[in-house]
């Protein structure tokens, strides 16, 4: 899959323009994003709902997409990155696989504009059709309050979620970019060993990857409740620009 959103319309056979909607709903979890100049611009501005936000600790707004989407029925615990225990699905969702991978290489080239109280990541995660099946790797996650002039913090590695068989391993880097520059963030993998480069260069390497189908996701987050005196009024839009995305 390569995509450069050289076409004015969103590819619905690869992207859904909603996040994780089982536990909520379609309607309420649509992504708010925009294509030109050959770009991908999810954002959120600031009259965007939260998301479930009569459950969701702490209060959460996302603009996100994701190559696949899978629930069991409204009331079973079968869903995606479930975000606490005992969480019921809402609403059922039909399956959809417009990009799964089970190894090779994802990437994006992309810029992040972001505030204290916001961040903006790509990364991967198990369809969990079977519930281990559910590890993530994550290619980048960059928090606004860990951005700085020439450098920011970039996040990335496994996070192990219900997969007895993979090992938690985040690290946040602090590499010397600017990220509302363009930058082109990837991470390889196989059945033994993990790469993840920014620019080309390797940052990281990390034993044992998931070795099961793993579809993309790709968001911009914003937390209303955290700090950020430059922003009372919370006007500020985080957004994440995209000039392409790559998976092979």
């Amino acid at each position: 899959m390569f995509d450069d959103f050289d076409d004015p319309a969103l590819d619905r056979s690869v992207w859904l323009p909603h996040y994780l909607p089982a536990w909520s709903s379609l309607a309420g979890t649509r992504a708010t994003y925009l294509i030109h100049d050959s770009h991908l611009e999810l954002s959120i501005p600031p009259d965007q709902g939260l998301w479930c936000g009569d459950d969701h600790r702490p209060p959460l707004r996302v603009s996100g997409m994701q190559t696949g989407n899978f629930s069991g029925p409204v009331g079973s615990a079968v869903g995606q990155q479930p975000y606490r225990d005992g969480l019921r699905v809402r609403e059922e969702q039909e399956e959809f696989r417009g990009c799964l991978i089970d190894h090779g290489t994802v990437g994006m080239r992309a810029s992040l504009y972001l505030s204290p109280r916001s961040m903006a990541s790509l990364w991967l995660v198990g369809f969990e059709d079977e519930p281990e099946r559910s590890g993530e790797l994550c290619v980048m996650e960059v928090f606004g309050r860990d951005v700085r002039d020439d450098s920011a913090d970039v996040g990335m590695g496994f996070h192990r979620f219900r997969d007895p068989a993979l090992a938690e391993d985040f690290e946040r880097l602090p590499l010397l970019i600017d990220v509302t520059e363009p930058h082109a963030y990837e991470a390889s993998w196989d059945g033994e060993e993990a790469t993840f480069r920014v620019d080309g260069r390797v940052v990281r390497m990390l034993d044992d990857p998931p070795r099961y189908p793993l579809q993309l996701m790709l968001a911009v987050f914003d937390f209303p409740e955290w700090p950020d005196p430059r922003d009372p009024q919370h006007a500020f839009v985080p957004t994440l620009s995209v000039d392409r995305v790559w998976a092979h």
